[in-house]
């Protein structure tokens, strides 16, 4: 079915046209930024658009990451231009000077920081939300459904109860921020909406493990809650809060007269994929009457997996449990989602009274759950749709199954750094995050790190892989994050060889 409008626009309603003006001279042309010649356009479009999908297509003929050039830094450092360079030049500049030099995300070899790759779908998705400049969820269309189917399936996926509420957001930090608001006014108390934190006699507490996403530490000090007032709990030998530590912190500052207000549970940490005991720390937050938040950026959405889900028992409890999209569900840049248990409780927090917000019978406006009242942002893109569009192109079930392949590749990786003997595991890997490091054997230990930073350094400059690094007990380490749908068995064994390679290149030098 064609459903272009191109062949047959429509009429001008007749109350639309204009009504007789007093004469005042030839007007002056009024502007658009609309084209005078749509063809042009459509060429360049699809110019654009072949040269996108076939760097997608290509992508693992290219280096991981490369340096941007000198040519384009010069190009990225003009003023900006009084009079227009037309389309073309913009089209030819993008193409030839951006999109060449990203950070790499969409390639096989990308295991840094935890960046999904994103999907054709996904793109084409994202070119059809700006094409209809939707603003999400405020208004009564069909982008605004969009978003709240998405809701529903997440609701069901993590077995929510029927009032649950949600919005899609940003990410894992605005995600985490809204569980943490609607936490704080849940269990201290609506007075702090009206009058704040100073009106309270008592220190609020928030307690999380100190594997716990800095996310948190942005949004004690954004929430006017206070990084003294995170409680940081220690951790086991795999890195998963001690539970009993937790509960001995929360009755030690009861004790002392602050008030413990929530708990924050990973769901896979971000240093090491760790998986807290979700289900212990829901009966801890329950025996205390606390909030019982889940940061499940890293790991959360591999519940699609019948495999893994039962590794996250205990999830279903949480009161508000923040997870992201752009990471393991490989949508492009940018979509999270925070799912909050009690529906009035979420509304309750973020609805203020505006007049010009107040939604009439009938019409546009016509939206009673606007998202307006479930978040911070008034303004927001279509990022529902890209998300909508890759569940029902794949399905859950597919997509679980990369789960599954992403934490078996892992895996995979642990088995040839434990039997390379210039190579040394640092934590467990219980999910889809690997921490390892080189082992020289000519220089004294307190060089190490530099060694194994200066290897994490020329994997990327060379455009081998680009993993992170991070520290475990003070230590430096290379980190893989693998939410990569591209990634194949033989880009591990690379990723090996080359890690030996360049430590012994390294250590010569040295």
């Amino acid at each position: 079915m064609d459903h272009s409008l191109s062949q047959h626009p429509p009429a001008e309603p007749a109350s639309l046209t204009s009504p007789d003006l007093p004469d005042s001279g030839a007007p002056r042309p009024e502007l658009t930024l609309d084209p005078e010649d749509w063809s042009k356009v459509r060429q360049s479009a699809h110019r654009a658009l072949d040269a996108v999908l076939d760097y997608q297509m290509h992508i693992r003929r290219r280096p991981t990451w490369q340096p941007v050039p000198d040519s384009a830094e010069d190009l990225l450092a003009t003023p900006a231009p009084e009079k227009g360079l037309g389309a073309d030049t913009v089209i030819d500049d993008m193409l030839e000077h951006v999109m060449p030099f990203p950070a790499g995300h969409a390639h096989p070899r990308f295991w840094g920081w935890v960046c999904g790759t994103g999907t054709p779908i996904g793109m084409i998705s994202d070119m059809l939300a700006a094409g209809i400049n939707a603003s999400s969820g405020t208004f009564n269309d069909a982008p605004t459904r969009v978003e709240a189917q998405v809701l529903h399936w997440m609701r069901d996926l993590f077995d929510f109860p029927e009032g649950a509420s949600g919005i899609v957001t940003s990410g894992g930090s605005v995600a985490n921020m809204i569980g943490l608001v609607v936490g704080r006014d849940a269990i201290l108390g609506d007075f702090v909406r009206e009058q704040g934190l100073a009106a309270s006699d008592r220190r609020p507490a928030i307690y999380a493990s100190r594997q716990v996403h800095s996310s948190i530490d942005k949004g004690m000090q954004m929430l006017g809650l206070g990084l003294d007032n995170l409680r940081k709990v220690a951790v086991d030998r795999h890195y998963r809060m001690d539970v009993e530590a937790l509960e001995r912190q929360i009755e030690k500052d009861r004790a002392d007269g602050l008030a413990p207000c929530a708990i924050v549970a990973s769901a896979g940490t971000v240093n090491t994929g760790a998986i807290d005991d979700l289900e212990a720390i829901a009966a801890v937050a329950r025996r205390h009457g606390l909030w019982f938040h889940v940061d499940g950026a890293i790991g959360a959405l591999a519940v699609m997996s019948p495999n893994l889900r039962p590794r996250f028992k205990g999830i279903e409890l949480a009161d508000s449990l923040a997870f992201d999209f752009h990471k393991w569900l490989y949508v492009p840049y940018e979509a999270g989602c925070i799912l909050i248990r009690d529906g009035d409780l979420h509304r309750r927090s973020f609805r203020v009274a505006a007049s010009y917000l107040e939604p009439p019978p009938r019409g546009l406006g016509a939206l009673v759950d606007s998202s307006n009242i479930r978040g911070p942002q008034l303004s927001r893109g279509f990022k529902a749709l890209k998300i909508w569009a890759q569940i029902r192109e794949h399905g859950l079930e597919k997509l679980g199954r990369l789960h599954d392949q992403n934490v078996a590749q892992i895996q995979y990786l642990a088995e040839l750094i434990d039997h390379e003997t210039r190579l040394e595991r640092m934590a467990p890997s219980p999910l889809n995050i690997l921490c390892y490091r080189y082992l020289p054997t000519s220089v004294p230990e307190p060089e190490w790190d530099g060694i194994n930073a200066e290897i994490l350094m020329r994997l990327q400059e060379q455009g081998i892989a680009v993993p992170s690094s991070t520290r475990l007990d003070g230590k430096f380490a290379l980190r893989v994050a693998n939410t990569n749908q591209r990634s194949r068995r033989e880009d591990f064994e690379l990723l090996v060889r080359e890690s030996v390679r360049l430590g012994r290149e390294i250590e010569a030098e040295a």
